[in-house]
């Protein structure tokens, strides 16, 4: 079994946060925890008290049916339950003439019973009585600090506890005391805090699973499960929904080191989130039964269903005000036709939307600040070091420096800030700050000192003094409310989205320049074609009459330049018609139809004259492959371009080969032609596509055009083309569309 599933030998406050209360091994001493096999009902572990409750040792009950305890008709009841997933209901039985209450749940391995006594139920009848008239002032509540003090005062008369508190958490977990009912007697506790190390992460976590919890008496001798672990799994019983679950010893010593005698501790819930606690304190053993406990369970549920409706209309009412000057900050943007502008130039500012010292408003590198803030230069580092980095959109806090040191530097004015990055930028941000607030706050003893060494336990114990202890907090905002980050929120997408607009016109201006610029270019490629060849036609005309007329009569240098500037003439016709052919493709639209590249490439190779031009050249064609959709045009001249340049580039080859074929790779059809001739340097491989690169020497003619046309024609088509190959080793062209 993993160690992380055992409860440790050894618990003090250095281990306190991963303390596994859930299967802490024992249980209080009020009732009797029985856990039974899901499917036989087969008695696997049990309380070693149940001798006190049921007059048998636990030796004699193991391995027994659950009848043994409770009478056939009731067992098979429960056992029907656990097989048919119904929902537990909760029992009552008489054991040896003793009314008990039989409360049932299940964890992944287990049926769980919690068997406790109850008190007559004349008297449960009357405590409940006149339940419904008390509740009746929790509705009438006007706020949620009334609320409170309601809540309180109920509690404290339907259940007689010495002392009851409401105990809220704040944003780090640390509880204050904001309602409080107690004897006259007694001390005041009220607005007092405590640290969150004194209810811990998974003691939390379990109060939203088990709503209210009591320890009857904190100086019970704890209840072992016999055996310790289970002999179906070799694991200690999880006690998660344990009424009866035993009590971590570092809580028990905290309330003893309080003088407490008993307690109660209910969860607290807004709009399903852990809120605060119910928190009843008695100086000497008081047990409350399920009854009276299924009361302060229905009492908690209405407080926090009337904490929920009334934070949940506070919020909307906040949330509205924020939305009209939401609108009122984007109208003015528009109106201004800037941002910057629209949100600190004008009636309605950006420092209006929240309350703070002053806001920053960062776009395209450019600060501009409203109000009290830190400096430009301040503000810069901690966008570059610090928020710049963070995956978040949003972050917010109270004590800056917490985070990021350098705020030491500018707490007076920035020690809170709630920060928004807009759209996709690293850059662009709208930051509020909020001034340092020098704040005294008083503890429930000294929260620095959360434990003592008990040098008799050889251990670390809880503090021993709940004295008031004050101190003075520095570097602290004040923190920022879910309705403050959801206004912020609203207002930073509704600025990206302003942002998203001009940036759509920009891009809509851009395109209309580039189709002028385009259609421009158009009417310069045709103009250049007219301009170039026009006076190259004389050239050449020119040449020819030499070279029929006077060719004879020349020296040997004389018809070698005559040559030369007919071969040349001829080039530049090539390369000005490569040209015209690269800039029409951007021209062309594209007409999608199903092809055959079998017939295109066939076509092609009957144009080459293969057995005249290319003899020695063998050439295999994979038949039947997959059929292209495309521009039949476009694709004719991909194919025409990439086997020119397999035949042309292999021709002096011995034996010159070219494959065409395809290959399945990530259920996508990819088209190849590969040769065996000169190949190429593959640093090459990305610039080979470049319009005018040329890297096969002066031994192969070309212009440097071709493959740029075909990548033209590829992307067009929304597919792609890439090369691998080796100098002398041949060379292999890819593509898909």
């Amino acid at each position: 079994m993993a160690e992380h599933n055992r409860y440790p030998e050894r618990v003090d406050l250095s281990s306190c946060e991963k303390e596994p209360i859930h299967i802490i091994g024992s249980t209080q001493s009020y009732g009797v925890v029985i856990a039974c096999d899901k499917f036989t009902g087969r008695i696997i572990q049990i309380g070693e008290n149940c001798k006190e409750f049921f007059n048998v040792p636990a030796e004699d009950l193991l391995g027994k049916e659950l009848d043994v305890i409770l009478g056939v008709e009731l067992s098979r009841k429960i056992l029907s339950a656990v097989f048919e997933d119904h929902a537990f209901k909760v029992e009552e039985t008489c054991i040896n003439d003793k009314e008990f209450v039989v409360i049932p749940h299940v964890n992944s391995t287990n049926f769980i019973l919690d068997i406790e006594p109850i008190s007559a139920k004349a008297d449960n009848f009357d405590f409940q009585k006149g339940l419904s008239s008390l509740l009746n002032t929790l509705s009438v509540s006007q706020d949620a600090e009334e609320l409170c003090r309601d809540a309180a005062k109920i509690t404290k008369s339907i259940f007689g506890y010495d002392r009851v508190m409401i105990y809220k958490f704040d944003e780090e977990w640390n509880g204050q005391v904001i309602a409080e009912e107690l004897n006259e007697e007694m001390e005041s506790w009220l607005g007092l805090q405590y640290p969150a190390s004194d209810i811990p992460k998974q003691a939390r976590q379990l109060f939203l699973k088990n709503r209210v919890r009591i320890i009857s008496d904190v100086n019970y001798s704890p209840v072992k499960i016999i055996p310790r672990l289970s002999p179906e799994t070799n694991e200690p019983l999880d006690l998660t929904n344990s009424k009866l679950r035993g009590v971590s010893p570092i809580h028990i010593e905290y309330l003893q080191n309080m003088k407490v005698g008993a307690s109660l501790t209910a969860a607290l819930l807004s709009n399903g989130k852990l809120w605060g606690l119910l928190t009843c304190h008695h100086y000497q053993p008081k047990f409350i039964n399920y009854y009276q406990r299924q009361t302060c369970e229905f009492l908690i549920q209405i407080f926090s269903n009337e904490l929920s409706l009334k934070n949940s209309k506070s919020f909307i009412s906040n949330i509205e005000k924020l939305d009209a000057l939401t609108l009122e900050l984007i109208n003015q943007i528009h109106l201004e036709a800037n941002i910057n502008r629209g949100l600190r130039s004008s009636a309605t500012k950006i420092t209006d939307l929240l309350e703070c010292g002053g806001a920053a408003i960062i776009l395209n590198g450019k600060i501009k600040l409203v109000g009290k803030t830190p400096d430009k230069k301040d503000i810069k580092k901690l966008v570059r070091d610090f928020l710049a980095k963070k995956k978040e959109s949003l972050f917010h806090t109270k004590q800056l420096q917490q985070f990021y040191p350098m705020a030491e530097n500018f707490k007076e004015s920035g020690s809170g800030i709630l920060s928004l990055r807009l759209g996709q930028s690293e850059s662009d941000f709208l930051i509020w700050f909020r001034p340092e607030v020098i704040k005294t706050v008083e503890w429930g003893g000294n929260p620095e000192n959360k434990a003592t060494y008990n040098e008799e336990k050889e251990r670390l114990t809880p503090r021993k003094s709940f004295e008031k202890w004050t101190e003075q907090l520095t570097g602290i905002s004040h923190p920022w409310q879910d309705f403050e980050i959801s206004g912020a929120r609203k207002l930073g997408e509704s600025v990206s989205y302003v942002i998203l607009e001009n940036q759509k016109k920009e891009i809509d201006n851009l395109n209309k320049q580039l189709v002028d610029a385009h259609n421009e270019l158009e009417l310069f490629s045709q103009g250049l074609s007219h301009d170039l060849k026009a006076p190259l036609r004389g050239i050449d005309g020119y040449a020819h009459v030499l070279k029929e007329d006077h060719y004879t009569d020349l020296h040997k240098e004389g018809q070698m330049a005559v040559d030369t500037i007919l071969s040349s003439a001829e080039k530049m016709r090539e390369l000005i018609d490569n040209i015209l052919s690269f800039a029409g493709v951007s021209n062309q639209d594209v007409h999608r139809n199903l092809n055959s590249p079998n017939t295109m490439i066939g076509e092609i190779l009957v144009s080459f004259n293969l057995k005249s031009n290319y003899p020695k050249t063998e050439i295999i064609v994979e038949e039947n492959m997959p059929k292209l959709v495309g521009d039949r045009r476009m694709l004719s001249q991909v194919w025409s371009n990439l086997i020119t340049n397999a035949l042309k580039y292999s021709e002096k080859n011995e034996k010159p080969r070219i494959e065409i074929g395809t290959r399945i790779h990530d259920r996508r059809t990819i088209y190849f032609v590969k040769d065996n001739g000169i190949g190429f340097d593959p640093k090459y491989k990305e610039e080979i596509f470049n319009l005018f690169s040329r890297h096969s020497g002066d031994d192969y003619q070309g212009t440097g055009i071709g493959l740029a046309i075909v990548k033209k024609i590829i992307e067009k088509h929304n597919g792609k083309i890439w090369a691998e190959a080796k100098e002398k080793s041949g060379s292999v062209f890819y593509f898909y569309v």
